[in-house]
């Protein structure tokens, strides 16, 4: 483990904004822990790697869909610490050229086997009926959920905030399956106020948060998810290459661009306190875009 885990020192930079305002934004690189296994799903598989090695298990299981960053970084945190690994993937129709699709090739050579199911059986995924099939198939194996979010998880992502973070105001990060922004709300400070971005549609996020923390400092900005997950319009793409030449810091245009995009748009519109300090969370899912978006 502790050849994986052990650097979980990352850099905290200040954005200069390209416009006036009356606060300071800062960037928690999470983005840099590691090469492969980065962002937030350095933090959410460490424990969970951990509970797999003390429990005894071979293997570990997972689910994910064709470009996921969270199958992608469990088959190269299989590969670097000697665990075989097996993603269920969303959709049958890929089976026979998963090959031409980047994160799969890579998380094949990282040793990962698959199991392609159609989207109605994925649905079922978190099934009694459906699991013990796959145990059937693959034998007794570490179940790890989709997106990586459990309570091993959160344990994981509580450790983004520091002590010394008491300085900031704010804290933002994108939301996927909520697991990121349950830790940091748990960390986080009695004065602080945590916001997320939902880089999906839909209301269901608010009670899948709720099941991890009891704070009430946090609240979620759903209007730039840019029609949903996944999706993404000139305008972003036009933001990511922006903020690049300007900061030097690479975004993706699922999550920590609507971030930052949104961040960036509150700020503009004198949503935040004059004079307080912003922390976003950058949390990494750069594996794949230049394949997919560029």
């Amino acid at each position: 483990m502790k050849n994986l885990f052990s650097n979980e020192t990352v850099p905290t930079v200040q954005v200069e904004l390209p416009f006036s305002s009356g606060v300071e934004l800062f960037i928690r690189r999470e983005d840099l822990l590691h090469p492969e296994v980065s962002g937030n799903k350095f933090r959410k598989l460490k424990y969970n790697m951990e509970a797999a090695e003390v429990g005894g298990y071979q293997q570990v299981l997972t689910f994910g869909g064709a470009y996921s960053n969270h199958i992608a970084a469990t088959a190269a945190a299989g590969r670097i610490l000697g665990v075989q690994t097996i993603g269920v993937i969303r959709g049958e129709e890929i089976k026979d050229n998963y090959q031409d699709n980047p994160t799969l090739k890579k998380a094949a050579e990282d040793g990962m086997r698959f199991k392609f199911v159609t989207r109605t059986e994925y649905r079922m995924k978190d099934s009694v009926a459906f699991l013990a099939r796959l145990e059937e198939e693959f034998g007794d194996f570490y179940l790890v959920p989709e997106g990586g979010t459990n309570q091993a998880a959160i344990k994981g992502t509580e450790e983004i905030l520091q002590e010394e973070d008491v300085v900031y105001d704010y804290v933002c990060c994108a939301v996927g399956t909520g697991g990121t922004i349950a830790g940091i709300i748990n960390r986080s400070f009695a004065h602080q106020q945590v916001i997320g971005f939902p880089a999906l549609k839909g209301d269901f996020l608010l009670d899948e948060i709720k099941k991890y923390t009891t704070k009430e400092n946090w609240t979620l900005q759903t209007g730039y998810h840019f029609g949903g997950y996944a999706k993404y319009n000139a305008d972003l793409l036009q933001f990511i290459g922006d903020f690049e030449r300007q900061t030097g810091i690479l975004l993706d245009p699922i999550y920590t661009s609507k971030l930052l995009f949104g961040i960036f748009d509150l700020i503009e519109r004198g949503q935040f306190k004059n004079k307080s300090k912003i922390l976003a969370i950058h949390t990494g899912g750069l594996q794949g875009w230049n394949e997919k978006i560029k």
